[in-house]
């Protein structure tokens, strides 16, 4: 039950009649005609823009068309009153009626309100996290986990079929350089003294991955040349790092569906066959590129390469895909990776980036427009960088990793419901600050206690009224007239539209907004009632309205709780 959405169609409806009537001329397009909340709420309960956006193709002055359109709307008894504002918004007041409605249908649906069939099924591959095997997760991987994860629990709610993968980059350098780093730790658990060489990975964690190779290989690699070890140590020491990583992701709550190998692309002909799909669109060619921006002459050497020809599809420049000595780049497995997802049914890619990788997603998307015939979109999300902090002091507290805090760290220090919300308090494309301290405060401007806050309030108002009797199922709501619960439950008819809202815009981070706010209005009404007795939801004696009451914040409980559950949150039922 989308509320906005029901009276967008009332308000389409009485365009068409005004068509009819001949108040409007034929032929008006009305896709960007909106209802949305407005600004202020003393303005009233919906605005629409319809005046605004047809004005010009009507020939009409805004107001003429708001002032008509607001006496075909009043005709529904629904709508109390519709008043003209400014040049010729129209504000919209709802009958109490409606917002009974709106209370009992949360109380009806619970779980389901705001579930959505805007997906439409649509099967969606979300791509996030994809860290390098090569050691546990850090605070940096953190963001994007949460991120990908919300994301794809938010699209699933919407009506989208959701695949959650994990892009193992398993077949570049780095790996080598890992089975490097657990060789020396082999060695040590020999009891010899590890070599740990500039460019080697220090950190600790790989004491336990050497043991583990003791354990299954004894002395056998002892004194051996490197291309004797370095297969095996690098397929064992990779599986333990994923090991980490998949209990690191336990750790914060997120699950994968799909774990991808780069290195499974190598010797399969996978990456042959993707580049040659390209190169029997003609996109594949030999070529010299034009030198970087900012290098001179005396310091570029052009040379021929084989290329994409990504320009073909909105990207900057052409990109290479193979080096000089006849091995790929690493953009041509990434092709490859990407052209068995548009293979595997997706109708829609998502791949959630560190904020380093800004510079590959106009080539990313060129290729997946060009593997697909530009049916498959390709949306990629940036993920900005967290910085901690202690008491407004930079924190850093690294237990195992050697150089940077761990994502077990953070989950560690303040667990992973606080983790999670925090994450999500900003868009993604902004970067963030994550203080230690402020996020366990127990304080309004702490978001995520005041939510948890309200939900915990709200289960001890239930359990208040259980004791007495009160806790009808089937109250007479018509009673909750006062303003201060006509706004909480405005908040609450809001909540199917942030759903759509930000699934249309892939933003979970919206929907740790809406419950901020609404948590607001729930303890603004909480303490209106700590100077108006009438107002507190449970009235000693009187059985029937302390049903209705509890009945709004048992719906506040509901709302509250689906939202913490895309974002991946447990709802608190008490406070300790």
């Amino acid at each position: 039950m989308n509320l906005f959405t029901e009276f967008r169609a009332c308000v389409l409806d009485a365009l068409q009649a005004l068509t009819a009537q001949g108040a409007l001329p034929d032929g008006l397009e009305f896709a960007n005609v909106t209802v949305e909340p407005p600004r202020d709420p003393a303005h009233g309960d919906m605005a629409t823009n319809a005046a605004m956006v047809l004005a010009k193709p009507a020939g009409l002055k805004p107001r003429e068309i708001a002032e008509a359109l607001g006496a075909q709307l009043t005709s529904d008894p629904r709508i109390a009153s519709a008043e003209v504002a400014g040049p010729g918004f129209l504000n919209l007041r709802l009958d109490n009626s409606v917002w009974a409605g709106v209370l009992g249908t949360v109380l009806d649906q619970g779980a389901a309100f705001g579930r959505s069939t805007m997906g439409q099924g649509t099967k969606v591959n979300v791509e996030f996290v994809s860290a390098n095997p090569t050691g546990p997760m850090h605070v940096g991987h953190v963001r994007g986990a949460v991120v990908g994860d919300a994301l794809s629990n938010l699209l699933a709610y919407a009506g989208f079929d959701v695949t959650r993968e994990y892009y193992i980059n398993d077949g570049g350098a780095q790996v080598d350089v890992l089975a490097r780093s657990a060789f020396e730790r082999y060695r040590e658990a020999h009891g010899r003294s590890p070599e740990i060489a500039e460019g080697l990975y220090p950190g600790e964690y790989l004491i336990e991955v050497g043991e583990a190779l003791k354990a299954e290989f004894g002395e056998q690699f002892l004194d051996q040349p490197e291309s004797v070890w370095l297969e095996t140590i690098r397929n064992f020491a990779t599986e333990r790092m994923m090991g980490m990583i998949r209990e690191d992701l336990a750790a914060l709550g997120v699950r994968m569906d799909v774990y991808s190998s780069e290195k499974a692309l190598y010797g399969t002909g996978e990456i042959e066959r993707a580049i040659d799909r390209l190169r029997q669109k003609g996109l594949i060619y030999r070529g010299t590129l034009e030198p970087p921006k900012g290098k001179t002459p005396e310091d570029w050497e052009p040379r021929e390469q084989t290329l994409f020809r990504s320009t073909a599809h909105g990207d900057d420049v052409d990109r290479p895909i193979m080096k000089s000595d006849g091995g790929w780049t690493y953009f041509a497995p990434d092709i490859a990776y990407h052209s068995n997802k548009v293979d595997r049914g997706f109708d829609l890619l998502i791949d959630i980036f560190g904020a380093d990788h800004g510079g590959y997603v106009k080539r990313m998307k060129a290729a997946v427009a060009a593997l697909s015939d530009n049916r498959v979109p390709l949306e990629v999300r940036l993920i900005q960088l967290v910085k901690l902090y202690k008491n407004g002091e930079p924190f850093k507290m690294s237990k195992r990793a050697g150089t940077f805090v761990t994502l077990r760290d953070v989950v560690e220090e303040v667990g992973a419901d606080v983790t999670r919300f925090v994450m999500l308090t900003r868009k993604n494309d902004a970067s963030l600050d994550f203080d230690f301290a402020k996020v366990l405060e127990q304080s309004r401007e702490n978001p995520v206690w005041y939510v948890q806050y309200a939900s915990a309030r709200v289960q001890s108002v239930l359990r208040k009224a259980d004791e007495m009797g009160a806790g009808d199922t089937s109250p007479d709501l018509s009673g909750l007239t006062h303003d201060a619960e006509l706004a909480l439950i405005r908040k609450l008819a809001e909540w199917p539209r942030i759903v759509e809202l930000s699934a249309r815009v892939y933003e979970p981070h919206r929907v740790a907004g809406y419950l901020s706010e609404l948590a607001a209005e729930f303890h603004a009404l909480w303490n209106r009632g700590n100077d108006t007795p009438g107002l507190r939801f449970v009235q000693e004696g009187d059985h029937a309205t302390t049903a209705a009451k509890t009945a709004l914040a048992r719906a506040t409980g509901v709302v509250i709780a689906n939202g913490l559950a895309i974002l991946g949150v447990a709802a608190m039922t008490e406070m300790r």
